[in-house]
């Protein structure tokens, strides 16, 4: 069925898939670098998902405070419960002040102290001295620090030039003996298939948190690149962890940024005490995302909770006073008026751990190169091939992300993947020839699904995966429902094979976007799933009963998944990098190492 598809061809250098926070920051450096530049995007740039993130963006300004990249690189090392890799965490830290100052530069509007500095917060696992104090490292644009970043980062695309295909969905790479060449996409207004020639490819998809039933993100963070991936015969690492955020709005999943407890927010049970004081002594309401959503959760397992079913828990801003709450907090006092008909300065907000991000993804190195496990190499690049954001998998947030610091993995790797791309690319090479055997599978697997006459529906499919997901593989784990989920959603991944697409035009045609993001969902689940079967410890954002302990001995390490085109899922591992990049000691005295 190939031959139905008349194909428009491009070429560039460098073709970013994905308009989010990294796909513009990689964007537009690219461009500002010379490269010829393409973006394509599934919805208009400033629709991404990064246009949500409320709290801010970590950096050891010193504002606030005294700080210094150590201590927020070892804040990061310990808040990955050990399985970040501690070269791209430094790497990170490093970048993390020049970084803001140079989005302060292009024009994001972050809120001011008295002073004029950039006003820093509070936020949950980041401290001074290692450990010793409470860290304003923060940088915030009041609690939309997220859509200021975002349109200012699509603002310097358009002035350097790059070019955007808007509304265009990437299905697939093009490969060729296991080196990427391009990538194929559908132009969702017109209803033609494009083939983007490039050196290389970056995917910056964001994440899948649309595998579950209740989650934070939009409903286009459906794992389309970790798929891309998959398909390409390329592993996925460490995809068991996933956070869940602790105050997302109870009944609709609506974010409630942790700005709010880095404001002075507090969380209290049915008996109106402030639990979290009995979980973290010291940091409180300020304990990583993994220490708060496990302790809510056993509030309300254990009786405590509110509300009349007892399942859910109050956040607490009243005390805070009208003028803060609207000069910090606005976008929150307006969303909880919206989705939970509260008015946050008289009452308090209820809310639910909720899933919120994803630590695993596409393994890459911190240039941003996608990496693989080939003839005993872990680090092996994937030539024209890389990967940044929430798709990828540096491993900067290993089993559990702090807050703050992912706005800063978008920015700091969107630039990194830049300057690797100035480095190696030719822009006088010309592109090798392809022939129509690389595109024609992918072709037959857009008309397959387009033409898709089951008895399922696209909707019926994808909730019965997103409930498995969250009764099966949610904030406490154990092996008995982790294998009654592996079971089920083996089942349901072979169930898409009587998926129904009920609309077979090309051209604004929903039911089909659904049914390829599905398909790309069902990847990112299944992998999901059987990584936290397989990992039998407790570390991070993955908490098994059964295996309570953390165990450096036998599970330090990344899992690498790989599924073939029938669901089968292969398991192998890589090594946590555990060297600094400039190999120095006084990140880490003795005192720090001791966990």
């Amino acid at each position: 069925m190939s031959s139905a598809y008349k194909l428009i061809d491009h070429a560039y250098d460098v073709v970013v898939v994905g308009a989010g926070g990294a796909g513009l920051r990689a964007t537009f450096g690219m461009a500002g670098k010379g490269l010829s530049t393409a973006c394509i995007s599934k919805v208009f740039p400033t629709r991404s998902h990064t246009v949500a993130a409320q709290g801010g963006m970590s950096a050891s300004l010193g504002n606030m405070g005294e700080d210094n990249w150590r201590w927020h690189m070892y804040d990061t090392v310990k808040g990955s419960d050990w399985l970040g890799d501690q070269d791209a965490i430094e790497y990170m830290c490093r970048e993390a002040v020049p970084a803001v100052i140079e989005l302060e530069h292009y024009g994001v509007p972050f809120s001011r102290t008295d002073e004029g500095k950039i006003y820093q917060r509070p936020f949950g696992g980041m401290s001074t001295n290692y450990g010793e104090g409470v860290a304003q490292r923060t940088c915030a644009a009041a609690d939309r620090t997220g859509h200021a970043i975002l349109h200012t980062l699509y603002q310097q695309s358009l002035k350097h030039k790059a070019e955007f295909f808007i509304e265009y969905f990437a299905t697939d790479l093009i490969m060729d003996v296991g080196v990427c060449r391009g990538v194929l996409a559908w132009d969702l207004a017109t209803g033609e298939l494009h083939r983007f020639r490039a050196k290389k490819v970056v995917l910056a998809t964001g994440g899948y948190g649309r595998a579950y039933y209740s989650a934070t993100s939009a409903h286009t963070c459906t794992g389309d690149g970790n798929a891309m991936v998959t398909r390409a015969g390329l592993p996925l690492q460490d995809m068991e962890f996933v956070q869940f955020h602790p105050t997302g709005i109870y009944g609709s999943g609506c974010l409630i940024t942790e700005g709010v407890r880095g404001e002075g927010g507090f969380l209290t049970n049915s008996n109106g005490e402030r639990f979290m004081e009995r979980y973290a002594p010291n940091a409180k309401d300020l304990a990583s995302r993994d220490v708060v959503s496990r302790a809510m959760t056993v509030e309300i397992n254990e009786g405590r909770g509110v509300g009349s079913d007892g399942d859910h828990i109050n956040l607490h801003l009243e005390h805070l006073g009208p003028e803060i709450i609207n000069e910090r907090l606005p976008g929150i006092a307006e969303s909880a008026k919206i989705f939970a008909g509260v008015d946050v300065t008289e009452e308090p907000i209820p809310v639910l751990p909720t899933v919120h991000y994803n630590m695993g993804g596409i393994p890459t190195n911190y240039h941003g190169e996608v990496v693989t496990l080939k003839n005993g190499n872990p680090d092996t690049v994937v030539p024209g091939l890389m990967a940044i954001g929430e798709a990828a998998c540096v491993s900067v947030h290993g089993a559990n992300r702090l807050g703050s610091n992912s706005l800063l993995d978008i920015v700091v790797f969107g630039r990194a993947a830049a300057l690797r791309c100035a480095e190696v690319i030719d822009k006088d090479e010309k592109h090798k020839p392809l022939n129509d055997s690389h595109v024609e599978p992918l072709l037959d697997r857009f008309d397959r699904i387009r033409h898709a006459n089951g008895s399922i529906s696209t909707a019926e499919l994808r909730l019965k995966m997103q409930k498995t997901m969250q009764s099966h593989a949610a904030v406490f784990r154990t092996g008995e429902t982790l294998q009654s989920g592996v079971e089920k959603m083996d089942a349901i991944y072979a169930e898409f094979d009587d998926i129904k697409t009920t609309d077979r035009t090309m051209q604004w045609n929903t039911d089909l976007v659904e049914t390829l993001e599905l398909d790309n969902l069902r990847d990112c689940a299944l992998a999901t799933m059987h990584g936290a079967n397989n990992r039998e410890e407790s570390r991070g954002g993955h908490a098994r009963e059964d295996f309570s302990e953390r165990d450096d001995v036998n599970w330090m390490k990344h899992t690498l998944a790989w599924i073939d085109d029938k669901g089968k899922v292969s398991i192998d591992y890589r090594p946590v990098h555990m060297n600094t990049l400039t190999d120095e000691v006084e990140p880490f005295p003795p005192k720090a190492r001791v966990y």
